[in-house]
């Protein structure tokens, strides 16, 4: 009777620290998952920044280099 109840411990046992491992990796899976979409959006947020600087860069240069041409345009018809 007592080897049976040891048996049984035993079991129960193993079946506890499985559950529990099982647990502990779905945990990492979702942690992990949730790292590479917070890696993602950042990477996503990065490269939107950089197209709006570019952007605004481009408004500006385009904006001195029409002001500049209007203005030596307006020279060359006044003078």
């Amino acid at each position: 009777m007592r080897m049976n109840e040891t048996l049984s411990d035993l079991e129960n046992a193993f079946h506890e620290a499985t559950a529990a491992e099982r647990s502990r990796r779905n945990a990492l899976r979702h942690q992990s998952a949730e790292r590479a979409r917070d890696r993602r959006q950042e990477h996503v947020e990065r490269a939107g920044r950089f197209r709006f600087a570019g952007l605004v860069l481009a408004i500006l240069a385009t904006t001195v280099v029409v002001t500049v041409l209007m203005f030596e345009a307006l020279a060359l018809l006044i003078g």
